[in-house]
């Protein structure tokens, strides 16, 4: 029989979350605990009291060491340890380490030694002794609860090793309420299961599979991190130790389409809880709609006739009268009433018309108002930039230090900018004043012909001004051309006298590359008078071919006619023909073999590489010619160029440059140099 003391129970219980809870208070009650109800663990415990004989064996709490005694989860019970008892006072003290002293302070026992650790003769308190409460010190926060033995009414429960780290889990499905439990015993059932797991809460459903594995869907998602709490506990099925009576418990999450439509439901209620609280909201804060507008009477004809001659219910009456004529209510018998009513709103026109003159000038004298503070402002700005300009001057500025310099200079910059923002913004007044008065003076020159006197006193009190502010513009931008001169000055010299020296330089390049090109176009030609000679060379050489294999064919022939006897003289006379026909064809292979250029499109080839290579002086390497040449013929290829250049060499020539890793080869053209030299 596994005894579980009471701190075991209440951590078992604080882990748990309130799985099992006491359905009584220690400290009133006498009887031995018991745990062996179907509801709660089945531990059972008697307590000795202080008046019991030491001599019968007792049962001892499972009370850890001074260092791990923090992890007591009792929950706080009020002292009811009567203060007339004082054996059991001290008793308490005793197994708490401290010397037996009363409420007062004075010794109960006066021979204790501390030392000892425990009195002789007084046995050893249980926490949970019925009358006798403890309060433990408080948890840490950090420290983890410690896992005790679980007893069940068909099953034990082993907590797994506290050293080892927690199980892994999966990630929490949204609204789990299942979970999935493995490695139960091959002789478990689902009344056992129900045995276990009932203590986390109201069971749903639970699918059992034959592997050694079920799934248990909860109530409610809270029950589930119970659930998850007895993951890595070893269960026994009673007092067998058979293999299969035993197993590892591995609690997990678990995906169900039930929770899954569950959780959507319930997000789907709450969006709409919180649509609806939005558009409570909204129609609240939203304008009140107005009111329906009545239908026509003669009564509310007579009501709205009487509005539209007041001023303060004018709009109210017009919006009723537009409603009824789109309404239709215009007819026969009313249209005499609606004719008055149109008068009536016809004659609100000359009223609005003199609102709108008396605004306009208010207005205007609000303007004039604008415009004489603005000058005013101007005039001050330009008083103090004078005093700015008159403090830069020589005499003054000796004195001032630099620091004092640059801040003058700042201000005066800062006073400047703002001075032309406010006359440019008085500026754009004055000439939208004279656009309107153009206006008038186009729609109606009778009232302009009155207005002139006025007109002409204004323009020129205004040119006055003007003529003030740009008097002091024109002497700042003086000074300031004055300056960007002197900077300038010598920046230009310098930028002339190289761009002169540039253009001298471009203009000696394009002369030398148009003589350049000139040459390549004579040396061009001269080479397409000697592309025709070769051609007719060739012709020539193909005649003689063809009369060569004539002579042979018919020699041959003659050989076959004549006899065996002639034969000796006939073999004498063929060496000679071979000679001679020898002798016809060296002059051909000879001039194939002297001429470099074997066709036309290598002649074209050669002229233009000359003439590239004749621009670049310094050469250029074989890559760069026929990137140059495949813009003209895609199909042109370096090997074949660099063949065609080896074989000339008395027009190309190829040089190494560089050293090492930046080694080049460059062609150059040299056909000149061959010239000079002859």
């Amino acid at each position: 029989m596994f005894v579980e003391s009471g701190r075991g129970a209440a951590g078992r219980g604080a882990g748990l979350g309130g799985l099992n809870h006491l359905s009584f208070d220690p400290a009133s009650n006498s009887k031995s605990l018991q745990f062996g109800s179907p509801s709660g663990a089945c531990v059972s415990e008697s307590p000795t009291e202080n008046g019991s004989d030491p001599g019968k064996k007792r049962k001892r709490t499972n009370i850890p060491p001074a260092d791990g005694g923090r992890n007591l989860s009792l929950d706080s019970i009020s002292m009811g340890l009567p203060m007339s008892d004082p054996t059991a006072w001290a008793t308490a003290m005793n197994n708490l380490g401290m010397a037996p002293m009363g409420m007062t302070g004075q010794p109960l026992l006066p021979d204790f030694d501390p030392a000892l650790g425990m009195m002789t003769g007084i046995p050893p308190i249980n926490p949970m002794m019925p009358g006798l409460g403890i309060v433990p010190p408080p948890i840490p926060p950090d420290m983890p609860a410690v896992k005790e033995i679980i007893h069940c009414k068909s099953c034990t429960l082993f907590p797994p090793n506290p050293h080892l780290p927690p199980p892994a889990t999966r990630e929490r499905p949204p609204g789990c309420k299942t979970v999935f439990v493995g490695g139960l015993p091959e002789n478990g059932t689902e009344q056992i299961i129900m045995e276990v797991f009932e203590q986390c809460g109201e069971v749903i459903a639970i699918r059992k599979s034959k592997k050694n594995f079920c799934h248990i869907r909860f109530a409610e998602e809270f029950m589930v991190d119970k659930a998850l709490y007895l993951s890595g506990y070893r269960i026994r099925l009673g007092s067998s130790t058979d293999k299969k009576d035993t197993g590892r418990l591995h609690v997990d999450f678990a995906q169900a389409r039930d929770d899954l439509y569950e959780w959507e439901c319930k997000q789907r209620m709450l969006a709409r809880e919180e649509r609806h609280r939005r558009r409570l909201e909204e129609e609240r804060f939203h304008p009140p709609s107005p009111p329906p507008v009545v239908h026509y009477s003669d009564h509310e004809c007579s009501i709205v006739a009487e509005k539209l001659k007041d001023d303060t219910k004018f709009s109210e009456a017009v919006q009723t009268l537009l409603t009824w004529i789109e309404r239709g209510e215009v007819n026969r018998r009313t249209a005499n009433n609606f004719y008055s009513m149109i008068q009536s709103a016809n004659s609100h026109i000359r009223r609005l018309v003199n609102e709108k003159a008396a605004h306009e000038k208010e207005m205007e004298e609000a303007k004039e108002k604008f415009k004489l503070a603005l000058s005013g402002i101007l005039v001050q700005f330009e008083q103090i930039v004078a005093v700015y300009h008159s403090a830069s001057k020589q005499k003054a500025w000796d004195h001032f230090t630099k620091a004092q310099r640059k801040n003058i200079s700042v201000w005066c910059k800062q006073a400047e900018e703002i001075r032309n923002i406010h006359n440019d913004e008085l500026m754009g007044i004055r000439r939208e004043e004279e656009m309107e008065m153009s206006d008038e003076e186009i729609e109606d020159p009778s009232e302009m012909k009155e207005t002139d006197e006025s007109a002409l006193v204004s323009q020129v009190e205004a040119l006055k001004e003007e003529n003030d502010s740009l008097r002091w513009q024109l002497d700042a931008y003086r000074n300031e051309v004055e300056l960007l001169k002197q900077e300038h000055g010598k920046a230009s010299r310098d930028e002339d006298t190289t761009k002169e020296q540039q253009l001298k330089l471009l203009q000696q390049a394009l002369q030398g590359m148009q003589q350049h090109l000139l040459k390549v176009q004579d040396e061009y030609k001269k080479r397409e008078a000697e592309l025709e000679k070769v051609k007719e060379d060739k012709l020539k050489i193909e005649t003689l071919l063809e009369t060569l294999k004539e002579q042979q064919s018919v020699a041959n022939e003659e050989d076959k006619e004549r006899d065996v006897t002639d034969g000796q003289g006939n073999e004498s006379s063929m060496p000679r023909v071979c000679a001679c026909s020898q002798e016809k064809e060296c002059p051909v292979e000879k001039t194939l073999s002297n001429s470099p250029v074997k066709s036309e499109r290598e002649a074209l080839l050669v002229g233009i590489i000359s003439t590239f290579l004749h621009v670049h002086p310094f050469g250029a390497s074989i890559e760069y010619i026929c990137s140059y040449l495949q813009r003209l013929d895609s199909k042109i290829c370096t090997t074949e160029v660099e063949v065609l250049m080896t074989r000339l060499q008395t027009t190309f020539k190829q040089e190494l440059s560089g050293v090492g890793a930046s080694l080049e080869k460059k062609w150059k053209f040299c056909g000149f140099d061959g010239l000079k030299m002859t």
